[in-house]
């Protein structure tokens, strides 16, 4: 246990607070389990805050049935574990759950459920963290520690466009979060807002299940191939990449796509005049891999619409070319965003939207012991590498200051919680 002085206790300490003994992880999604068995393997005690019941909320509960991983796993794999070699090259949504549970049980990893970080703020003056945290069984906690590790990610909260009139509408309105698959919607019109992966899958599984998509498409999208003769489009392009520079690689992309899709803008699918390596890189914007949307809009099983101008009466949308449809339903798979804003106190790390204002590879790393994982845009492989380092990091200073000088009566163990 690390003891202080009583005056420097009375101080810094308030009723029901944690002293922990290493650095406060916030979120036990893989970024947070990553982070957390690389510490483990550093000898780094920690803890680890998360305001689900679970690890992995978002996929043990925010996703859909029919989901699969987008990527070949060897790209997806956290560090010092990979796949079973019986997965399947694009392992399941169940079987994602179930590698990462195996992931926390191997590492011994034991987030503190149900525990919602408030705030987080840097105390100058004693050179610590507070994280004030709220949960239903252990009421309003603090956790005090010198290391920050925002592990939150980028798909904390999820997001519904303002559009004028939606409260208005007599239909289902869900996000696609909550869905799970398209048996609800049997024989029912569905408005799909948002033209992501995400869009074009939940498109996809709406077409299977018998009901009737219409898809927006407000901007243009880059619409690859999932695989080009066997070989992953991302592992091509991650091969090219290591030969040739960036904007050579989105143009063999995109002949690729011409060549194996064909000509989308016929079906309504327009090419940014960026290409598709070049969008991810500088605004965060992920290429949109088929799995087989194409054909159904093809065939007319799937319909593309332009942006909604406005949801009127009933079940009424008014698009943008002037069209008044009705639908039985709306889902907006508009995508997530970052929660940081909302909890992150009194450092300009990160910017406004709640991601780091230093740009991959050096994001992950603040000042005054804070630190970022799961925000370099770049899928769990840039999550696992940033993990690797942080660990790093904080396993030198740990070691230095571990020294056999240290006070008597430290701790090797994951983390040392005093209850005040």
């Amino acid at each position: 246990m690390v003891l202080l002085p009583t005056d420097r206790m009375d101080s810094l300490f308030s009723p029901r607070c944690v002293w922990v003994n290493g650095p406060i992880i916030v979120g036990a999604g893989p970024s947070g389990l990553a982070v957390a068995a690389c510490l483990r393997e550093q000898g780094v005690p920690y803890v680890i805050l998360e305001r689900a019941d679970c690890i992995a909320s978002l996929w043990a509960k925010r996703t859909y049935d029919r989901l699969k991983l987008h990527l070949p796993k060897q790209f997806c794999e956290l560090p010092r574990m990979p796949f079973p070699d019986h997965y399947p090259e694009y392992p399941t949504r169940s079987q994602f759950i179930d590698y990462l549970e195996d992931y926390a049980s191997k590492f011994e990893i034991k987030p503190e459920f149900n525990c919602t970080v408030q705030s987080a703020r840097y105390d100058e003056t004693s050179g610590l963290w507070r994280v004030l945290t709220s949960g239903p069984d252990s009421g309003d906690m603090e956790y005090i520690g010198r290391w920050l590790v925002v592990a939150t990610g980028e798909n904390a909260e999820s997001v519904i466009p303002d559009i004028p009139g939606l409260e208005g509408f007599d239909g289902k309105v869900t996000h696609v979060s909550n869905y799970k698959s398209g048996e609800a919607y049997r024989g029912t019109s569905v408005l799909v807002v948002g033209c992501g992966n995400s869009g074009m899958e939940v498109s996809l599984d709406l077409c299977d299940h018998g009901a009737r998509p219409a898809m927006v498409v407000r901007d243009a999208v880059h619409v690859l191939p999932r695989e080009v003769l066997g070989k992953s489009t991302f592992e091509l392009a991650v091969l090219l990449m290591r030969w040739l520079p960036l904007w050579i690689v989105d143009k063999i992309m995109v002949i690729l796509a011409w060549i194996v899709l064909g000509d989308l803008a016929k079906l309504g699918l327009r090419r940014p005049a960026a290409g598709p390596l070049e969008l991810k890189e500088t605004h965060g914007r992920t290429p949109v891999l088929d799995y087989g949307a194409l054909a159904h809009i093809r065939a007319g099983d799937i319909a593309v619409v332009p942006a909604v101008k406005r949801f009127a009466k009933g079940d009424q949308v008014e698009l943008a070319d002037g069209r008044v449809l009705n639908f039985d339903a709306v889902i907006f798979a508009t995508g997530y965003r970052s929660n940081v804003p909302q909890w992150l106190q009194g450092t300009d790390f990160f910017n406004k939207d709640g991601y780091p204002k230093t740009a991959f590879p050096h994001g992950w790393k603040g000042q005054a012991g804070l630190y970022a994982v799961g925000f370099t845009r770049r899928g769990l492989s840039g999550a696992s590498a940033d993990a690797v380092r942080i660990a790093k990091d904080l396993g030198n200073v740990w070691r230095e200051e571990t020294k056999p000088t240290k006070r008597a009566g430290a701790c090797h163990r994951r983390c040392i919680s005093v209850v005040f």
